[in-house]
C-alpha cells in the first residue's frame, strides 16, 4: 500500500526543550493512524510540525513524495493537507456557510461551481449544518462547532487530514458520529487521517495503526488491533 505521509528522523525543539526526538513512521493511503501518548508526549507538536505551524529542527516530512519540512503552513491545503487543531475555532461573526466557504480558499484558485459542489458534499456529510447554513456560528453547540471545523477542512478536498483531539468535551453520541464519518471518508474516498486522541481506547477502535509517543520519542508503531490487545503496553503508555 502506498504511503501518503512519510516522516523520517523528525525532531522539533522549543528553545532547549526537545519536543520531538528522531520520530520516524509512515501513514498509508486510506488509513487512520492514531497518535497516542500521555499529556506532554509530543502529539500536538507532531501535528503542528507536519502542517508547518512549527518548523522542525531536523528530519523529513514527505506528502505524496513531496518534501514539506520547509513549506509554509498556508500552502499546505493546496498540496492536499488539511489540519483541524484542538479547540474548535470558528469565526463566530460569520454564518455556517461563510465559515465553510473559507475552507475552499485553501486549495487556491477554485471556481464557484467547484466550491458549491464541495459545500453540498459537506452538507451531505453533516445535515445539521445544512439546516443551519444561514445561522451565525456563535449560536452553534460544541458538537456543531466541531462538525463545522471538520467540514471546513474537508472543503479543500484533502488527501491528508490532521485531527487534534476531535472528541474533547463532546457528548459520546457526537463523538461516535464523527468517528463513524471518519471511517466512511476513509473507506469511500480514500482519505488518509492522522488522528491525535487522548482517549486511546476510542482511537484504536477506529484506527488502522497507531504510533505511541513518550516524551517526544516514538516508542511503538504497530497495527491498531495489536496495540489494543497488548495489556502491558496499554497499561504502560495508554492508561487503560
Amino acid at each position: 500500500m502506498a504511503e501518503v505521509l512519510e516522516i523520517s528522523g523528525l525532531s522539533t525543539r522549543y528553545g532547549a526543550v526537545r519536543a520531538l526526538d528522531d520520530v520516524t513512521f509512515t501513514a498509508p493511503r486510506g488509513e487512520i493512524t492514531a497518535v497516542l501518548g500521555a499529556n506532554g508526549a509530543g502529539k500536538t507538536t507532531l501535528l503542528r510540525t507536519v502542517s508547518g505551524l512549527v518548523r522542525p529542527h531536523a528530519g523529513s516530512i514527505r506528502l505524496e513524495g513531496r518534501e514539506l519540512s520547509r513549506t509554509a503552513p498556508e500552502l499546505m491545503p493546496s498540496l492536499g493537507m488539511s489540519h483541524v487543531p484542538e479547540g474548535r475555532g470558528v469565526i463566530t461573526e460569520l454564518t455556517v456557510e461563510e465559515n465553510l466557504r473559507l475552507g475552499s480558499l485553501g486549495r487556491g484558485r477554485t471556481d464557484a461551481r467547484t466550491a458549491t459542489q464541495s459545500l453540498e458534499h459537506v452538507f451531505g456529510l453533516f445535515p445539521v449544518l445544512a439546516d443551519r447554513r444561514a445561522a451565525s456560528a456563535h449560536v452553534l453547540s460544541g458538537g456543531e462547532r466541531q462538525m463545522l471545523v471538520l467540514g471546513r477542512a474537508l472543503m479543500a478536498r484533502p488527501t491528508m487530514l490532521l485531527l487534534d483531539e476531535p472528541s474533547l468535551g463532546l457528548a459520546p453520541r457526537i463523538v461516535a458520529h464523527i468517528f463513524d464519518l471518519l471511517r466512511t471518508l476513509v473507506a469511500d474516498e480514500g482519505l488518509t487521517v492522522l488522528l491525535v486522541e487522548q482517549n486511546a481506547r476510542s482511537a484504536l477502535s477506529i484506527a488502522d495503526q497507531g504510533v505511541v509517543l513518550d516524551l517526544g520519542r516514538l516508542v511503538v508503531h504497530e497495527r491498531a488491533e495489536v496495540l489494543a490487545a497488548d495489556d502491558q503496553l496499554r497499561h504502560a503508555y495508554l492508561g487503560f
